[in-house]
C-alpha cells in the first residue's frame, strides 16, 4: 500500500484542479461581460440627474454595487485557490528520485573511502544512537543506510545501476487524491470514504437537479412566474383601456407574495391619504369607495399604494420600514411589464392577431412609471390635446409652469422641441422665471429625447401585381432615431425611477378601428453590432429571395449597414393578406421610457380577390395609399379609435369604445376587421 502522507498530498492538487476548472471560465465569463458595457457617457447630463445618485461613481458605490454575494464569492473562491497554490508550492513535500551519492553529500564516481567516511560523519548526526529524534531516525535509516548499501553492496548496487534503486524494480504507486485520514479503511473513516463518495456522486448531483427543476417550473426564462402569466392571460382583455392597465398589472404573482406586516398598516393610511386623488375614486360616494379600496387584498392595496407613491413622486414620503418593499416593486416593474405586453400582443382573435388597445395601455404605464408622471396627467388639459404628461418629464417643470408657458401660444409639447435654444431659453426665462442654469437642463434634456421616423413597405414575394387575398405580405421597416446631442443609444432621463432602465421600442402594425395588432416587434438600439448582423441577414435573404446577383446582395448589405451606423434600425415580419378590401392601418413606433416621443404613420392596404392558385404576386404599401396596377383607390372611413392619447377621456367615451371591441369579439365587425379564414398571421421576432 502507498504511504498515506505521500498520497495525501495529491487531495489539495485535486481540489484545486476542480476549482479552476468551473472557476476559471465563469470568471473569464464575468470579467468580458463587464469590460463590454459601453464606458462612455450616455446618460441625462442635468443637475436632477446627477443629483439622483444615479449615475454617481464614488469609491464607496463602486464598492458598494461590487459587493454583491455572486461577487464576493467569486473573490472568496480566489483567495483560497491562492492558498492552495501557496501551499502545493511550497509546503507538500515532492517525491525525489533516489540519489544515493546526492544523500551522502558525495560526488558521483567517489571511492569506497569516501563514501565510508561520510556515512560516518552522517551516522554521527543521525543515529538513533546520537540524536534521539523519531525524524532523524526515519531519515537515517530510509536514506542514509540505503544510500551506503547501494554503493557498498554488490547486489545492491546492481540493482541501483539496473533499476535506479538499492531494492530492485519498483512497482507503479497509484496514489488517490483524498485527505489523508480517509485514506484508512478501519474504524469510522471507511463510513465516511463512502458517505463522501455518495454525497459527492449522487446526492449533490441530485440536489442541484431538484432546485433546478423546482425553480425553472414556477419562472419563465425572463425570471418572471409562471402564476404571473396566468394571471395576466386571464385578466387581459382587448378593451382594456391603458388607465385601466394598472388594476391587471398589479396582480403579478410576484406582487401578491409581498409580505403584509401590522406595522404596515399605518404608513399605507398615510400614504393613501397623500396619493388619493389618483385612484379615480367617487367623491359622491367617498366613505363607500373607499371601505372598498381597503377590502382589496392586502397586497394588492401595498402594491398599487406604492406604485402611486412612484407616480406620483411621493417616495420620499414612504417611511423607511416600506422603503425596501418600495424598491421591490419599482425594480420588477419593467421585467413584469414586458410579460404583460407578451399577454397582449399574443394572437388570441378570430383573424389570429393581438389587441392594440392593451398593448399601447401597457407602455403608457411603463412611461408614466419610468418618468414618474401620474397617469391622470395624460388626460387633455386647456390647449394640450395630449395632456400635461409629456412637459412634466421635464426638470423643474410643474402645474404652474405649464400653465405660464401656454399663455405665450404653445398649443402641444412638440412646439417646444421644435424651438431654437435661443427661443426656448427666452420662453423659460422670461415666461417660467427659470435661472439660467434651470435652462439648461431643459436644453439637456430636449436634446436628450428621440426624434423618430418610419419608413414601411409591404411587399409579397413572386410576380409583380396587387396583394391578393391568403398572400404571405414581407413588412420591411426602417426606424430611424436622432437626438439633439447627436447619440444614438442613451439612458432616459428619469431621475425618479432608482435604477438604471435601458430604452426600448416597440413597433405595432394594427388596425386601430378594429383593434387587431398585425405585427409587433421589439426594438432596441442599444447594440449596434447585434442590429447590424439583423438586418445584413434580412436583407440578403430577401434579396437572395427576389433573385438579385451577388453585387446587388453586397452593394444592398453595405447600404443597410451605413444606414444601422446613423442610427436607424431594421424591422421585418410577416402576415396573411386578409379578405379582400381596404384596409386602413397605422404603424406605431412607442417608446417605453419617453412620453412624447412616439411616432404614427398611417398606411392603406388594399386587398384584392384571389383570381388564380398561380404563384403569390407582389406589392407595395406606400404611406398614406396602396399602390397597385389598375386598381381603384377607396376612401375607407377610420372607426374607433385613432389617437391613443385620448384613451384617457371620460369614462363614457371607455366605455362606447368597450362595446365596440366587444362586438369586434363576437363576430360583428366590419368587413374590413382583417380576419382571414385561410390562417393566422404570422411575424418574425
Amino acid at each position: 500500500m502507498v504511504a498515506a502522507e505521500e498520497t495525501g498530498t495529491l487531495f489539495p492538487i485535486f481540489i484545486l484542479a476542480i476549482m479552476a476548472l468551473f472557476l476559471v471560465p465563469y470568471t473569464i465569463h464575468r470579467v468580458t461581460r463587464a469590460l463590454s458595457k459601453k464606458e462612455k457617457t450616455i446618460h441625462c447630463q442635468c443637475s436632477t440627474c446627477l443629483h439622483s445618485g444615479k449615475y454617481r461613481k464614488s469609491i464607496f458605490k463602486r464598492i458598494y454595487n461590487f459587493s454583491t454575494c455572486s461577487n464576493l464569492t467569486v473573490v472568496l473562491l480566489w483567495v483560497f485557490m491562492a492558498f492552495l497554490v501557496y501551499y502545493v508550492k511550497h509546503i507538500s513535500r515532492e517525491v525525489q528520485p533516489f540519489e544515493p551519492f546526492g544523500i551522502l553529500g558525495l560526488k558521483a564516481g567517489s571511492t569506497d573511502a569516501e563514501i565510508k567516511k561520510a556515512y560516518r560523519k552522517l551516522s554521527i548526526q543521525y543515529h538513533p544512537d546520537k540524536n534521539p529524534d523519531p525524524e532523524a531516525h526515519k531519515y537515517f535509516v530510509e536514506y542514509i543506510s540505503k544510500a551506503y548499501q547501494a554503493l557498498t553492496d554488490p547486489v545492491s548496487r546492481e540493482n541501483f545501476e539496473k533499476y535506479g534503486h538499492p531494492d530492485g524494480r519498483q512497482g507503479l504507486q497509484m496514489g488517490i487524491a483524498l485527505p489523508q485520514f480517509l485514506l484508512s479503511i478501519e474504524g469510522t473513516s471507511g463510513g465516511i470514504l463512502l458517505l463522501g463518495i455518495v454525497g459527492v456522486c449522487i446526492l449533490l448531483p441530485l440536489v442541484i437537479a431538484v432546485i433546478y427543476l423546482s425553480r425553472s417550473s414556477k419562472y419563465t426564462g425572463n425570471y418572471v412566474m409562471h402564476q404571473t402569466l396566468y394571471a395576466y392571460y386571464h385578466f387581459m382583455k382587448p378593451s382594456l383601456a391603458p388607465s385601466k392597465v394598472m388594476e391587471v398589472f398589479i396582480k403579478a404573482a410576484e406582487y401578491m407574495e409581498m409580505p403584509v406586516r401590522r406595522s404596515d398598516t399605518e404608513p399605507l393610511q398615510k400614504l393613501f391619504m397623500v396619493v388619493r386623488s389618483e385612484l379615480g375614486l367617487d367623491t359622491k360616494n367617498i366613505r363607500q369607495e373607499q371601505a372598498k379600496f381597503w377590502k382589496r387584498h392586502p397586497a394588492l392595496v401595498k402594491t398599487e399604494l406604492l406604485l402611486l407613491a412612484q407616480l406620483t413622486r411621493e417616495s420620499v414620503s414612504i417611511p423607511i420600514t416600506l422603503q425596501g418593499d418600495f424598491k421591490h416593486v419599482i425594480e420588477l416593474a419593467p421585467r413584469l411589464l414586458e410579460e404583460l405586453m407578451k399577454m397582449a400582443i399574443i394572437r388570441r382573435s378570430p383573424g389570429g392577431y393581438g389587441w392594440l388597445r392593451p398593448a399601447i395601455g401597457v407602455l403608457e404605464l411603463s412611461q408614466s412609471i419610468i418618468q414618474a408622471v401620474p397617469l391622470s396627467a395624460r388626460k387633455p388639459v386647456g390647449a394640450f390635446a395630449e395632456g400635461n404628461a409629456p412637459f412634466l418629464q421635464l426638470p423643474h417643470f410643474s402645474e404652474s409652469v405649464i400653465k405660464k408657458i401656454s399663455r405665450k401660444k404653445i398649443r402641444s409639447f412638440q412646439e417646444l422641441q421644435d424651438m431654437s435654444p435661443q427661443e426656448c431659453a427666452e420662453l423659460l426665462t422670461q415666461t417660467a422665471g427659470f435661472s439660467d442654469e434651470e435652462t439648461q437642463d431643459v436644453q439637456a434634456v430636449l436634446n436628450m429625447m428621440p426624434s423618430l421616423t418610419i419608413d414601411i413597405t409591404c411587399v409579397t414575394e413572386g410576380e409583380e401585381g396587387g396583394i391578393q387575398e391568403g398572400d404571405i405580405v414581407t413588412m420591411h421597416a426602417w426606424i430611424s432615431l436622432k437626438r439633439g446631442n447627436g447619440l444614438t443609444a442613451a439612458l432616459p432621463h428619469c431621475p425618479y425611477f432608482p435604477f438604471h432602465k435601458d430604452e426600448n421600442y416597440w413597433l405595432f402594425l394594427a388596425d386601430s378601428g378594429s383593434n387587431d395588432l398585425w405585427i409587433s416587434q421589439k426594438v432596441s438600439f442599444m447594440d449596434e453590432t447585434t442590429a447590424i448582423a439583423t438586418a445584413s441577414s434580412a436583407i440578403e435573404e430577401s434579396k437572395e429571395g427576389a433573385g438579385a446577383n451577388r453585387r446587388e446582395i453586397r452593394l444592398a448589405v453595405r447600404e443597410a449597414v451605413e444606414k444601422v451606423k446613423s442610427g436607424s434600425r431594421f424591422v421585418m415580419g410577416q402576415f396573411q393578406a386578409p379578405a379582400e378590401g381596404t384596409y386602413n392601418l397605422t404603424a406605431y413606433c412607442i417608446c417605453d421610457s419617453w412620453i412624447g416621443c412616439d411616432k404614427k404613420t398611417n398606411i392603406k392596404l388594399k386587398v384584392l380577390k384571389r383570381k388564380h392558385s398561380g404563384p403569390k404576386v407582389g406589392a407595395v404599401v406606400e404611406e398614406g395609399a396602396a399602390v397597385e396596377d389598375g386598381a381603384e383607390e377607396e376612401e375607407v372611413v377610420d372607426e374607433g379609435y385613432d389617437d391613443y392619447e385620448s384613451e384617457y377621456s371620460d369614462d363614457d367615451g371607455e366605455e362606447q369604445s368597450r362595446k365596440g371591441n366587444d362586438k369586434l369579439q363576437n363576430g360583428d365587425a366590419q368587413g374590413n376587421s382583417g380576419s382571414s379564414s385561410e390562417g393566422s398571421v404570422t411575424d418574425e421576432e
